[in-house]
């Protein structure tokens, strides 16, 4: 069984410590490749260089839109002028999108969001997509700009509808520890209801930790529960669940691999 991690953070300081020790352990338990999408300018060479110290993370150059406001005058011409070196290890651009709950700073969101859409249609790359209270309103820009790559809505949360026009559009749906959560009923059904092809497993450690392990710090290794919560949902067998969506997150991020 292979895995790989399509949302992690792996290079936030929480890792620090024993980063080395748990990927070790990971690759035990067959997760082999690890995505790291960046928040804002100030993390975009770190997770540049821990790709460069390891052949199997790869990663995203994008803005949060946690961070949106917080950004310097001229990210997005700097973004742009990064990616456009086609530095080794970039597959997507992102994390990007709209959180429009409203404990999180609006100011400058769907600027940056639109720009950052315009920038993977420019240079052909797929978006990971931050898309919180605000499914309806990212599907109405996903149509207008219709990026060639398509991209992943990560952590996906909502109904069989949502996760049908997202998958038309050519988006796949981020699978992690909410599924874990019996309350989660809504999201449960559309997981178990879509394609096998249109998901992609993610931990967005160390955040999202799974149910019984909140406050703890989530880890890479949680993706094997995932995928075992995923197929009991499905009633489906593990071993081609996980063979399904290895090829699935080959086809998004490294095409090139699946020729």
């Amino acid at each position: 069984m292979q895995l790989i991690d399509s949302h992690c953070h792996l290079d936030f300081p929480v890792f620090d410590k024993d980063r080395e020790v748990l990927l070790a352990h990971c690759r035990q338990l067959g997760i082999r490749e690890y995505i790291i999408p960046a928040i804002a300018e100030d993390n975009w060479e770190r997770v540049m260089a821990l790709a460069g110290q390891h052949a199997d993370i790869f990663y995203g150059l994008g803005i949060h839109p946690w961070y949106a406001g917080a950004q310097k005058e001229g990210v997005m011409e700097r973004l742009r002028m990064l990616v456009a070196r086609r530095p080794a290890g970039l597959v997507a651009i992102g994390e990007c999108g709209l959180d429009l709950r409203s404990h999180v700073p609006q100011e400058g969101q769907l600027e940056l969001f639109e720009a950052q859409i315009r920038l993977a249609c420019e240079y052909e790359l797929p978006l990971i997509v931050h898309s919180v209270r605000a499914n309806d309103t990212v599907a109405k820009l996903l149509r207008r700009f219709k990026p060639a790559r398509g991209g992943v809505i990560h952590a996906f949360s909502g109904s069989r509808q949502q996760a049908d026009t997202f998958w038309q559009m050519g988006f796949r749906l981020g699978v992690g520890g909410v599924i874990s959560y019996e309350r989660a009923n809504k999201t449960r059904e559309a997981f178990r209801d879509m394609p096998l092809s249109s998901l992609l497993l993610e931990t967005d450690a160390p955040d999202m930790p799974l149910q019984g392990e909140q406050g703890q710090r989530n880890t890479p290794a949680s993706l094997v529960k995932i995928v075992t919560t995923l197929a009991s949902i499905r009633e489906e067998g593990m071993v081609d669940v996980a063979r399904v969506l290895h090829e699935s997150t080959l086809e998004l991020f490294h095409p090139e691999r699946q020729r």
